[in-house]
């Protein structure tokens, strides 16, 4: 037992301190501690990091677990949120935003770990617009209307299809359109939910700014050659 890894040494201390601080406290909160121990050892290893003490048996098995957990995870909140919209119940935008979120978060990642960044900008910035679409028509329904507020998210998508041929450019009129939507959103009252609501749209475009701006870690020219 006493041969264990560090990560398994860091992973027990984090549930304990999950089985501490909830016995002290009693929020549920801290349960999600528990969780953070469990994940640890097949982040670090997504991440690349710790790799002598993560095998590639380890590897292989974690792969496999993790894409038919995250697979589980998508279909029973896509159930969820069919359940509680037949209800009427708006819980289920909730439902929808975690698969949004977990879809967006699995594909982009295998962007950017392979460093592909301007490509993971061009991505996050037509998601997010076509997302924000999507919330507009089922809030509005399939109307003129609806057609007519979800113009600037439209404006969104173009810009990230124009984000391929201009990336820089584009990267910084991202960001300035990311700076003048906060500042709308927060005009309607600086309380948590606006903030909240900032946070979450700005965070994406933020993001794909930059890393329109910062470019890949390889440049390469029209012949394929790699350019220093």
């Amino acid at each position: 037992m006493f041969k264990k890894d560090p990560i398994f040494w860091l992973a027990i201390s984090i549930f304990i301190l999950g089985v501490i601080l909830f016995g002290i406290t009693q929020n549920d909160l801290w349960l999600f501690l528990f969780a953070g121990s469990y994940l640890l050892r097949p982040t670090l290893a997504s991440l690349n990091i710790a790799k002598s003490h993560i095998d590639e048996r380890q590897m292989s098995i974690q792969y496999r677990s993790g894409n038919i957990a995250f697979a589980a995870m998508i279909i029973s909140c896509i159930i969820f949120a069919v359940i509680q919209s037949a209800k009427g119940d708006h819980s289920w935008e909730f439902f929808s935003a975690v698969v949004a979120i977990g879809l967006a978060a699995k594909a982009l990642s295998n962007v950017f770990l392979i460093g592909n960044y301007r490509e993971a900008g061009t991505k996050i910035i037509i998601a997010s617009g076509l997302i924000l679409v999507l919330f507009v028509s089922l809030e509005n329904g399939f109307s003129l209307g609806a057609l007519i507020e979800s113009a600037p998210w439209w404006g969104i998508v173009g810009l990230g299809w124009l984000s391929k041929k201009f990336p820089r450019t584009i990267g910084g009129i991202i960001l300035a359109v990311t700076v003048v939507l906060s500042i709308f959103i927060l005009s309607k009252g600086f309380v948590i939910g606006q903030i909240i609501t900032t946070v979450l749209a700005s965070i994406p475009l933020v993001t794909a700014g930059v890393s329109l701006i910062v470019g890949d870690r390889v440049e390469k020219d029209p012949e394929g050659d790699v350019l220093v």
